[in-house]
């Protein structure tokens, strides 16, 4: 298997060094916004523009507690990844069906990660369409007839996804893990600074330019003060169709209520 190489169009993106991640994941996150993950699985490549992240610390980590972190309580057989060197991606089991992926930032011993929220599908639609389930919009068998706009085999135009599919097929951390190709356990680990096969797999974090405009706001779906604007600590690109809509975790929107902080994000320029 081969590496999965640079972007067709260029895009003045670069691949990501360890050097990049180094600094805590409330720094890093905002820099990964525009910035690519490449993965390659069973053969199968797919490359996501990211959109959307969120930052967690680990314990002891920052000048605040972070009680939404995995790595809150310390080092775990679970959350062992996050405790290592930056550029490997943690990539957990959440609700015991969704394999989420997250960039591990920060110094080696020292836990953290930004959770790769929702990207857009730039290149292997079709790959990631049948990872999510939507492979009959894909097969032989239901392409459509040239001009006719009837379906039926043999015409070899393969009708197109809705734009709210195509919206959607990243937009949510399970989706993106899904669209990927990323699976928890056998890809959790998997170095993006090198490319280095694992498990089958190979993925790669390029950065683009920095953006000039990113939202931030709570995180989403967060239990307690951690899902509140005392922890500001979701970012996104500002209008981007494919960043996943807020949601109060249990117990947060109470929690700000008592912060009289109601909103649920800002613009940072």
């Amino acid at each position: 298997m081969t590496g999965v190489g640079a972007p067709a169009d260029g895009g003045g993106l670069r691949r990501a060094t360890r050097e990049d991640l180094l600094p805590l994941p409330l720094e890093v996150a905002p820099r990964l916004l525009g910035a690519r993950l490449h993965t390659i699985v069973d053969g199968e490549e797919v490359r996501l523009r990211i959109t959307e992240v969120e930052a967690y610390h680990g314990q002891g980590v920052g000048d605040r507690h972070d009680p939404g972190s995995h790595a809150r309580m310390g080092r775990t057989a679970r959350n062992a990844t996050m405790w290592g060197e930056p550029g490997h991606l943690y990539v957990y089991l959440s609700h015991g069906i969704h394999s989420c992926v997250n960039v591990v930032c920060g110094p080696e011993g020292v836990a953290g990660g930004v959770l790769l929220r929702a990207g857009e599908v730039e290149d292997g639609v079709p790959v990631a369409a049948m990872r999510r389930g939507l492979g009959a919009q894909f097969r032989p068998d239901v392409t459509e007839s040239a001009g006719s706009g009837v379906s039926g085999p043999g015409s070899g135009v393969q009708p197109e996804l809705r734009a709210t599919q195509l919206r959607d097929l990243a937009r949510g951390p399970g989706r993106f893990g899904q669209a990927a190709g990323l699976r928890h356990p056998r890809h959790d680990g998997i170095d993006a600074i090198t490319g280095a096969e694992q498990a089958g797999a190979r993925a790669e974090l390029w950065l683009a330019e920095p953006l000039a405009e990113v939202a931030s706001g709570p995180r989403v779906g967060v239990a307690g003060l951690a899902g509140t604007d005392a922890f500001p600590w979701r970012f996104w690109i500002p209008g981007d169709p494919t960043v996943s809509p807020f949601r109060w975790g249990r117990g947060a929107a109470e929690a700000a209520a008592a912060l009289d902080t109601p909103g649920i994000g800002s613009v940072l320029e």
